[in-house]
């Protein structure tokens, strides 16, 4: 007969806390509630699902790696993985803690048109530096098709991704000055419906 308490295991006790830290700070989940579109219950789900692949609290660029690797195991996810990191990392810390992700899950999930051009912009425009030059968006493009697989995209050649951003880049360039502001990325995306099919893209992706 065992003499340790089942509640003394080093597990429990960790859920213990884990269950007194979030009960203790309900302001947490309401200011969550407040600031995205799930509600309580679809929060405490996601934050379930979260602790469970990151019992730390935080993901860092590789465990976000190792994780999108297993959605994508016919290609390479890892550079496109590692743009989409630096998406979500919105205070820039190197890591993304659970209010950063449902906070861009929410604006991918369920945010507005405009929303998600925002968020669409600032993942393109990896700098950082407010605007998008067409290596930019080459890099991921590139980045998507390596994530995609040779099996979902057989027929395509090497070159098609540099393609792609040909025309992509003429048409979201209006000023010509070779980088696209926001406006003149969310103006053309509005206005051009197939570019907007291309953007549907992401929600597989994402």
């Amino acid at each position: 007969m065992s003499l340790t308490p089942p509640s003394s295991s080093p597990d429990s006790v960790e859920d213990e806390l884990e269950l007194s830290a979030v009960r203790h700070r309900p302001e947490g989940l309401e200011q969550l509630e407040a600031l995205t579109r799930f509600n309580r219950k679809e929060l405490q789900i996601l934050y379930r699902g979260f602790k469970n692949e990151c019992p730390s609290g935080v993901v860092n660029e590789d465990t976000f790696k190792d994780i999108y690797s297993q959605f994508f195991p016919q290609g390479d996810a890892s550079t496109y993985a590692h743009f989409l990191f630096n998406a979500f990392d919105t205070d820039k810390d190197g890591s993304v803690s659970f209010e950063d992700f449902v906070m861009g899950l929410s604006i991918l999930l369920r945010g507005s048109v405009q929303e998600k051009l925002n968020w669409a912009f600032n993942l393109y425009d990896i700098n950082k530096d407010g605007c998008i030059t067409k290596e930019e968006m080459l890099d991921i493009m590139k980045a998507i098709y390596d994530m995609m697989g040779k099996c979902t995209y057989p027929l395509l050649k090497d070159d098609t991704p540099r393609q792609h951003v040909e025309i992509f880049f003429q048409k979201m360039d209006k000023n010509k000055d070779g980088v696209v502001t926001i406006d003149e990325f969310i103006d053309c995306c509005q206005n051009d419906e197939n570019i907007m099919r291309s953007m549907q893209l992401f929600d597989n992706v994402i």
